[in-house]
């Protein structure tokens, strides 16, 4: 991805709400492709989610490939209030994870701070006519009248997307939920809070089985939280969660039904020359992602991204800067918040290359093997049809080239949080307060430092 990137299409999350006025409610809160790459869904802080299709590519231009267009929007979760707690239980949507397809519908599960759902989309473009017992409107006959049976007969109609919601997982969670990984076995999922992580049958709402519980005896003594879980791609029984404190856990369900003892913990002994107020805070994994291949783990921090191997849990098999030159304003960014925030990271599908995000609508990809790196940036000039998306370059002080940018006039409102990567091809989606960017590499070309 770099120099010769062309952009696909820029879809406004928003649609044709004003472009200077941001609400709350359309603040896309995550993004996430299905497995074959044709889906894609953002789920946002109003409690939607927008599912995107891929169209077919165009029969005039054979080489063209297909634009995302919207598919089907619903209201996953409505805002609620918890009475024994007085507490208000937000709508935003937290993640969305695609299950695996099987036939020709499609599931994802989607969840805010409470409560999993399991949605069903699907497709209709038949409809049932001639009822023996039923009128054209659907109204049950007067049985007397009915003198003859006829077969019922399948007509067709226009092409109808229906979501309906099949399971609610409810009442797990006394804390926030920031996870939820669909295991390889294709039956079950966990879902993760601060203190726990619940492992879930799909088929089975009431039920659920804790495997991981961090929560002290005496809160007072409460010193990390967990920030992320994931299962292993492949192997079933493999989870891997991450802390405030910058570790990483990987369990083995095999060992014991819970997972409190961990099988190999991964941790980075830390430079006593960087030791300063904010460390701790910086240190904090806000994402974990193991790799397609399952050998790897891909985590952020405040600062950098690495990459572990399952094999090694000493230290990091590669650390890549994001945003080295926000270091030295780690105290303005802490007064104003922003070094709480949240970023995530993913792998591309042949797991060369790793993405994240950055501040002023930048979003940073590093190259494993070349070992470049590119800042991107995700905007309106960007995104228009075939334009090129150009790099850019922050600088600090000293010698200033033409396009550069200062780090004093970043804008720390505009921040790439969410990222997703098409499963098999270079098609990414980046969300951008309540836009989403969907770019693609035409010519797979490496990139440019």
């Amino acid at each position: 991805m770099g120099e010769d990137t062309d952009t696909t299409r820029t879809l406004n999350h928003s649609f044709l709400r004003d472009h200077n006025y941001v609400t709350e409610a359309d603040i896309i809160s995550t993004v996430e492709f299905n497995h074959t790459g044709e889906l894609l869904a953002t789920g946002d802080k109003g409690g939607r989610v927008v599912i995107f299709q891929r169209e077919p590519e165009g029969k005039t231009e054979p080489f063209s490939q297909g634009e995302y267009n919207v598919y089907n929007t619903f209201q996953s979760h409505e805002p609620e209030f918890d009475y024994l707690k007085s507490l208000e239980i937000e709508e935003k949507i937290n993640k969305i994870r695609w299950l695996p397809q099987q036939n020709a519908a499609h599931f994802l599960l989607s969840t805010n701070d409470k409560t999993v759902k399991l949605w069903k989309v699907s497709e209709r473009d038949k409809r049932p006519e001639g009822y023996n017992l039923k009128d054209e409107e659907g109204r049950m006959k007067n049985l007397s009248t009915v003198t003859s049976l006829q077969v019922p007969v399948l007509k067709p109609m226009d092409l109808m997307v229906e979501v309906s919601p099949r399971r609610v997982f409810a009442n797990a969670h006394t804390y926030h939920v920031n996870s939820i990984s669909v295991n390889s076995d294709h039956e079950t999922y966990m879902s993760a809070d601060d203190l726990r992580i619940n492992l879930w049958h799909l088929g089975i709402t009431n039920r659920s089985f804790n495997i991981v519980d961090i929560k002290p005896v005496n809160m007072e003594d409460l010193t990390e939280v967990i920030t992320a879980a994931e299962f292993h791609p492949h192997h079933c029984n493999l989870l891997v969660y991450s802390s405030s404190k910058g570790t990483l856990r990987l369990c083995d369900m095999r060992e014991a039904a819970l997972c409190d003892k961990h099988s190999k913990l991964f941790e980075e002994p830390e430079d006593p020359s960087n030791r300063s107020f904010f460390s701790e805070i910086i240190s904090s994994v806000s994402d974990v992602k193991f790799s397609h291949s399952g050998r790897y783990l891909l985590t952020r921090d405040y600062l950098t991204a690495k990459v572990w191997d399952l094999n090694m849990e000493n230290k990091p098999l590669e650390i890549y800067q994001v945003h080295e030159y926000l270091r030295s304003k780690l105290c303005s960014l802490y007064e104003n918040d922003c070094i709480f925030d949240k970023f995530e990271c993913v792998w591309n599908g042949s797991d060369s290359v790793i993405m994240t995000g950055a501040y002023n609508n930048f979003f940073r990809m590093f190259d494993r093997n070349t070992k470049r790196d590119v800042t991107l940036e995700a905007s309106r000039e960007s995104s228009k049809p075939r334009a090129v998306l150009k790099p850019r370059r922050v600088c600090q002080g000293g010698k200033r080239r033409k396009d550069d940018i200062s780090v004093d006039s970043l804008d720390f409102t505009k921040k790439i949080l969410h990222t997703a990567w098409h499963p098999t091809e270079n098609i990414i989606a980046i969300a951008a307060t309540n836009n989403l960017y969907i770019f693609q590499d035409k010519l797979n070309q490496e990139m440019h430092g």
